[in-house]
């Protein structure tokens, strides 16, 4: 989902690269002239999604494949689609539902792995506030969102799933806020986060937080994958070794992040130390068992991609369904 992973940083594109250089930790005197540079453009700020990406940099896996890796934010005014598409990194993370609108409008990007194959979006309340464990309850309530049109659409959705009007539900601009600061304060009755970050977040600070998790709900609205890795088809095609190499140390962190998730809590803590320790711990813990729960890390499924696509376009999000074709792939993902 883009809610809590829009690129607004304040730093341009070089500010983030020479973060960079010391988030990883090396500068470009340091560079092993043998390795072949690359960059990675995260879709927000480091968090326990990318555990894996960490623990690969952090234990040499990227180095072992031949790769000088750099990890940036997202630019001021540009996200990783756009970074991909125009050649400026050769990796990013996204999500579907920002990569089938920028192939919509022309743009070279493609998902190459995903890094959960269940959609962990959930909608989070604080008991009194009307939300309870039943989308029933949504009507009436008021929404704190970014006001995007998926937003709309999935609320709309789940409340007509719950038995309830989606005309009763009161849609409010909130932005990128403390989100359990705006419920205790009756700013909005409900939001959406990550089970796995806000969430957790939410629940250690208050015995009183309510959860509905989005999966649940797979007969009334679809599963899609949030987050990806996303390239550049044209420099895949040019470049194909690249991708299948940082793919293979990807999935080495990712599986070993699983095996371990103290070790790659450690590692995101590593490379990202302003990170709250404890939360990276419980979410890195919350995560681990979910980058494969559905078989090999990073695969994705022609069915998930088909039918969050044609839900785009019924609600009137995309013109047709021509963005999919060439949107996904796993032909880069290491065989097992």
């Amino acid at each position: 989902m883009t809610l809590r992973t829009s690129p607004t940083r304040t730093a341009g594109p070089a500010t983030a690269l020479a973060a960079a250089l010391l988030l990883t930790g090396c500068g470009a005197a340091d560079t092993d002239t043998d390795l072949q540079p690359a960059t990675l453009m995260l879709n927000w700020t480091p968090n326990a999604h990318h555990a894996g990406i960490y623990y690969a940099q952090e234990h040499g896996l990227y180095e072992a494949a031949g790769i000088d890796l750099q990890i940036i934010e997202p630019g001021d005014g540009i996200g990783a689609e756009a970074a991909v598409a125009e050649g400026q990194v050769e990796f990013g993370i996204s999500q579907a539902e920002s990569v089938l609108p920028a192939r919509a409008a022309g743009m070279d990007v493609a998902a190459i792995a995903t890094l959960l194959p269940v959609n962990d979006s959930v909608l989070m309340g604080l008991q009194g506030s009307g939300l309870t464990f039943d989308a029933g309850s949504l009507a009436g309530l008021t929404y704190g969102g970014y006001g995007g049109a998926l937003e709309t659409e999935i609320m709309s959705e789940l409340t007509s799933c719950g038995g309830g009007n989606p005309d009763d539900v009161e849609f409010i601009e909130i932005g990128n806020v403390d989100y359990l600061a705006g419920l205790e304060q009756d700013r909005f009755d409900v939001t959406w986060v990550f089970g796995g970050w806000d969430a957790l977040r939410a629940q250690t600070e208050r015995d009183d937080v309510v959860i509905l998790s989005m999966a649940e709900y797979e007969s009334c609205i679809p599963n899609w994958y949030t987050p990806i890795i996303v390239g550049s088809p044209k420099l895949l095609d040019q470049d194909p070794e690249l991708a299948e190499a940082f793919l293979a140390a990807t999935s080495s962190g990712y599986d070993a992040v699983v095996a371990d998730p103290a070790a790659g809590a450690a590692a995101l803590l590593a490379g990202a130390p302003e990170l709250e320790e404890g939360l990276v711990e419980s979410a890195v813990a919350y995560y681990a068992p979910r980058f494969t729960e559905q078989g090999k890390f990073g695969e994705m499924e022609e069915q998930v991609w088909q039918r969050f696509t044609d839900f785009l376009v019924q609600a009137e999000m995309l013109d047709d369904a021509k963005a999919l074709d060439g949107a996904w792939t796993n032909d880069y993902l290491p065989a097992q």
